[in-house]
């Protein structure tokens, strides 16, 4: 196992889902009700020493009982290594603790996701829309299950039961969402 998700399997047992390590870089699953104790272990212990927040971003598998998955990812300036810290959130409480009193770079991060996944992020010192207008009320746009209007009022878009041995017919997109 990688140190850093050694480390961080020591210090929350109970939290801990798993880790993966591919390319040089390493993947640590959490459970989400500890995503902010766990940040500030990386934070600010100092042989982690992860000062620098560059990414925060989510995925969509609507199929899966625990539907979101969010995926953060952290750099550290003086030690030089990087990791991907990814916690489930179930669509019947879509929410997750924010990060943003351990770095304030990720308040426009955590906007973008509730803006476009609708996951809501718990203590968030100013949650609302950042890229879609405040009005817009037709959901969030990167859900996979998302209702696409085109001209003349559109085709609700939804998953597409047309996928045989791990392909998608020539009526699906390359997410798998049948066209209509």
């Amino acid at each position: 196992m990688h140190p850093i998700a050694q480390k961080i399997q020591e210090k929350f047992p109970d939290a801990f889902v798993g880790s993966i390590e591919a390319l040089g870089e390493v993947s640590v699953s959490v459970k989400r009700e500890k995503i902010v104790a766990i940040c500030r272990f990386l934070h600010d212990d100092p042989a982690l020493s992860f000062d620098m927040i560059t990414d925060i971003c989510s995925v969509d598998f609507p199929n899966e009982e625990l539907r979101f998955e969010m995926i953060y990812q952290f750099y550290s300036i003086q030690r030089n290594h990087r990791v991907r810290i990814k916690a489930r959130v179930p669509e019947e409480d879509c929410t997750i603790d924010s990060v943003t009193g351990i770095w304030q770079g990720a308040n426009f991060m955590e906007r973008e996701v509730y803006d476009m996944m609708g996951i809501v992020f718990n203590n968030h010192p100013d949650l609302r829309r950042i890229l879609m207008t405040e009005d817009y009320d037709e959901g969030f746009p990167f859900e996979k299950i998302f209702r696409w209007r085109e001209r003349g009022g559109g085709t609700p878009l939804s998953l597409c039961p047309h996928k045989q041995n791990n392909r998608y017919s020539a009526r699906c997109d390359r997410n798998g969402l049948f066209l209509g």
